[in-house]
């Protein structure tokens, strides 16, 4: 059989995005037949023994398909485990009862909340998480203090992240009321942590940051906990991106 590469691999099982796949090898999350993996190292699928996080990783072209979203709330880590038996998104989707395993798309951090896109379709997670294809995220953040528009415009401004220049974010006014000042933010690259570290740059204290909208997906009425698969309309859009 042919060999692929390890991030490749995880991607097309399903299990990652190649980006959070690399990312995972380089922690040392990936065993290969029971050894760490390293980037760019090859497998061949259904001989070589695949590990994440101590889960065999299998490859199976012919599973069904599932595509899925949920409101992630507050306070769940965004992953499938956690070292630390903290609350995970696995957690919320056990009264699914879903026999294909499903992974999130990118990230919310911990105390983030709102839409989060799940599915095992590794070709979809890579169109949604790579940065050419600018998926535009969007993101309502409310903040202590109703803040100046000079410092509004300065919150659209480029900053480094990772020793990179993120692009201009579109930062619009929903409320300024009662000592706070409510936006809606719009970024097309998701680096980590980005709208955080935006406002970190400016001193700004978050009390609550949800994601709204995936592209063209929306989290609608869903409430915190609640999760839904995806129509066929919202699946053909995934995968005509």
């Amino acid at each position: 059989m042919e060999e692929m590469r390890i991030q490749k691999y995880l991607s097309e099982c399903g299990v990652m995005s190649r980006r959070n796949a690399e990312d995972a090898v380089m922690r040392g999350r990936v065993e290969i037949n029971g050894k760490k993996a390293v980037v760019g190292q090859k497998v061949v699928p259904e001989i070589d023994e695949v590990m994440v996080d101590g889960i065999i990783i299998g490859q199976n072209k012919n599973s069904k398909k599932i595509y899925m979203m949920m409101y992630k709330p507050a306070g769940i880590v965004t992953t499938m485990s956690d070292e630390q038996d903290r609350v995970c998104v696995a957690d919320i989707l056990k009264s699914a009862q879903i026999e294909e395993r499903v992974y999130p798309v990118g990230r919310l951090d911990m105390y983030s909340e709102g839409l989060l896109i799940l599915t095992n379709d590794g070709e979809v997670a890579n169109k949604l998480m790579h940065p050419k294809n600018e998926i535009s995220k969007i993101y309502h953040i409310t903040l202590k203090g109703e803040l100046s528009q000079d410092t509004i415009k300065k919150l659209s401004e480029p900053i480094e992240v990772d020793g990179r220049m993120t692009s201009p974010a579109k930062v619009e006014i929903i409320e300024l009321k009662n000592g706070k000042t409510k936006l809606r933010i719009e970024i097309s690259e998701g680096r980590n942590r980005q709208i955080r570290r935006m406002c970190e740059n400016l001193n700004l204290i978050i009390i609550k940051l949800k994601r709204v909208c995936i592209g063209k997906l929306n989290v609608g009425t869903l409430k915190p906990g609640q999760f839904k698969y995806l129509n066929n309309n919202e699946i053909n859009y995934l995968k005509e991106l």
